[in-house]
């Protein structure tokens, strides 16, 4: 029973308590750069959380195969190896999110949500407690692209996930479509995260 509390507690926490955009403000690059919609939110988030869990997994497997010295760089290529099926998945069979996203997703490589749980959770854990972080992990992440995204898409555009439902003449606030609107949008919503969280907690 222990070791279901805990694996419990090891999967909400990526969610909740320590989510990486509201709570820990990392990977902030994607969160800023793609989120004008929600299905760009979503669609980075998952790819994101594919490549968290399949590199937590696998340094899980082979740390103690790997010398100190060249630790971080193994890693690395761990993580570089998903990215590419990634990318080579989404170019394949849905080219247009692929296009969408652009850059952002061979930079999934660096980011530090990915790397940072590989040197501080999967290294120093078995493979199921890895998976579980990663999965917890990977979902907060996407579910916190996906309301941002879907955020600045409504207020911006009218809109939510394409889905037109104003006026095409109705008044909408464009600027969180642009860029600035990404930190108004992403300050408010942390702000708002954490109190409910907060309240939720006592």
């Amino acid at each position: 029973m222990a070791e279901t509390v805990n694996q419990t507690q090891n999967f909400l926490k990526g969610i909740v308590k320590e989510n990486p955009i509201f709570v820990m403000l990392l990977g902030m690059c994607p969160t800023l750069g793609v989120t004008s919609s929600a299905s760009n939110g979503l669609g980075m988030g998952v790819a994101t959380m594919f490549v968290l869990i399949m590199s937590n997994i696998v340094v899980s497997l082979v740390k103690n195969q790997i010398p100190s010295k060249v630790r971080i760089p193994a890693f690395i290529i761990i993580i570089a190896s998903f990215v590419t099926i990634v990318e080579m998945i989404l170019e394949a069979f849905v080219p247009f999110l692929y296009e969408q996203l652009g850059i952002f997703i061979p930079l999934i490589v660096v980011n530090c949500i990915i790397l940072g749980r590989a040197e501080a959770f999967a290294s120093k854990n078995n493979a199921l407690s890895s998976l579980i972080d990663g999965l917890g992990m990977g979902l907060g992440f996407t579910l916190a692209l996906t309301i941002l995204g879907a955020t600045r898409e409504i207020l911006g555009n009218g809109s939510l996930f394409g889905l037109k439902f104003v006026a095409e003449n109705a008044n909408t606030f464009i600027l969180f479509i642009l860029p600035p609107g990404a930190f108004i949008a992403l300050a408010y919503l942390t702000v708002l995260f954490n109190k409910v969280t907060a309240k939720t907690a006592k």
